[in-house]
């Protein structure tokens, strides 16, 4: 699937939720689903900076394509990874760094953040996406 197939799915998935605790709950549980990260890479480096709780995420590229694993040491912080992780793992790194990641403001995250998760959520994005482009440029070489 596409990002925006992805973003899209998501998007119908969050409108079933009326609640802001609902959409809390279910972001909680995709966390809880989120693949074991391994604890090799659960080093500096790999810690996205400007997030209010302690997120890893390791990139590696496999056939072309960019794979993300990540972990957080909050759960609901775990799940916003998850989205992430779901939204651009597995898609040409070109398309995860130009992606419009409109589902945010669509499923009303910027809303149900606090303005300090809000900001370690844009940091992730960027971390995301800098990586990408860390690969492109890569493979341009």
């Amino acid at each position: 699937m596409s990002i925006q197939q992805i973003q899209d799915e998501i998007v119908e998935e969050f409108a079933l939720f009326e609640s802001k605790d609902d959409k809390y709950n279910y972001i909680i549980e995709l966390g809880k689903h989120l693949a074991a990260y391994p604890e090799a890479h659960r080093t500096p480096d790999k810690l996205i900076k400007g997030c209010q709780s302690q997120v890893w995420v390791h990139p590696e590229m496999h056939n072309g394509l960019v794979h993300f694993h990540g972990d957080s040491d909050s759960i609901l912080v775990k799940g916003l990874v998850g989205l992430m992780i779901r939204t651009l793992s597995g898609q040409p790194p070109a398309q995860v760094a130009e992606a419009d990641l409109y589902f945010v403001d669509r499923i009303g995250m910027k809303q149900m953040l606090s303005m300090n998760r809000a900001n370690g959520l844009a940091a992730m994005i960027k971390q995301l996406k800098l990586y990408a482009l860390a690969y492109t440029m890569q493979a341009a070489e």
